[in-house]
């Protein structure tokens, strides 16, 4: 084989050889392959290449002034750009991927440059989907956890991001179902005074000791006015309803935390029709994350039966 023909036996397109067309000296032809950026151009460099731009023998290369064979494996590695390019992220990114273990450890070359595979280019993939629907936190961590053998870690991982999907679904209902219990049971009004009502009255109205309005107040549920100068608490219209609706609802066995989260899509929505609408945004959305992260989980299982982890 000529060493014109090695260009093609590496996979390079010999007509981007610019002014290599005949009769060129081995260096010529080595000075401009190694210019040249095909897929094996850093290998070629690396491996090819000895001590001031002479042809060398190394392992799986056969080089000698014409003549050059590259093992056929070759074509599966990959550059750090081609890497990055497949999923449109910069060169320091992947490096930085390997760090922190979302991509398997890389070999390098004697010269100290990184070979990457197809295995990375899946790796890569899958960290990308599983970002998607878990987060780049999550995902680090499980991925991590697989490319260092521990994979009860990457499952726990996994299956706490399902979990939490699991909570925040079972938050949105109960705070419906305490809405949906205040509507079909609203506590019985009485316009407060035209300069507020003491906390004395509120007590009464509600049914409840003053020291419960106290802690209420103290967990941020109620938010009376003060009086200017005694600063005796007042409560309008709107805090005696709120604290007819704490009362209902502790009455009910609710959470402050669900008490909290009624309390707020009233004050923020101010109806019936718009609380239940932005309630029903919310599970629609964790309906789409949820998704994500079975797609997610999915693309995982693929890439450990790929790799033999899946048993």
């Amino acid at each position: 084989m000529s060493w014109l023909s090695a260009a093609d036996h590496a996979g390079c397109d010999i007509r981007t050889l610019h002014g290599i067309v005949a009769g060129p000296s081995p260096a010529e032809y080595w000075q401009v392959l190694l210019s040249h950026s095909c897929p094996c151009r850093d290998f070629c460099r690396d491996s090819c290449v000895g001590a001031g731009g002479t042809p060398r023998k190394v392992s799986n290369h056969v080089v000698s002034g014409t003549v050059a064979r590259v093992d056929v494996a070759t074509k599966d590695r990959l550059r750090a750009v081609d890497l990055a390019a497949t999923v449109g992220i910069s060169v320091q990114q992947v490096r930085n991927y390997v760090e922190l273990g979302v991509l398997p450890s890389v070999r390098r070359t004697a010269s100290g440059y990184r070979i990457f595979t197809d295995e990375h280019a899946r790796a890569l993939t899958v960290a990308r989907r599983l970002a998607e629907g878990h987060g780049w936190s999550r995902t680090r961590e499980i991925m991590a956890a697989v490319h260092r053998g521990d994979l009860p870690a990457a499952l726990a991982a996994l299956d706490g991001g399902h979990a939490e999907l699991d909570r925040e679904r079972a938050e949105i209902r109960r705070v419906l179902g305490a809405f949906e219990m205040v509507l079909a049971s609203p506590p019985a009004t009485r316009p407060a005074p035209r300069h507020g009502a003491r906390i004395g009255e509120v007590a009464a109205l509600v049914g409840v000791r003053t020291s419960q309005l106290r802690l209420w107040e103290e967990r941020a549920l109620l938010r009376p006015g003060r009086t200017p100068g005694t600063n005796y608490r007042v409560y309008d219209e709107a805090e005696l309803r709120a604290a007819q609706v704490i009362a209902l609802l502790r009455r009910g066995a609710y959470p402050f935390e669900i008490i909290a989260a009624v309390l707020g899509e009233l004050r923020t929505t101010g109806s019936a029709q718009r609380v239940r609408a932005e309630l029903a945004r919310r599970e629609q959305e964790l309906h789409t994350r949820s998704l994500r992260r079975l797609r997610g989980s999915a693309a995982l299982h693929d890439y450990l039966c790929g790799r033999g982890d899946a048993s």
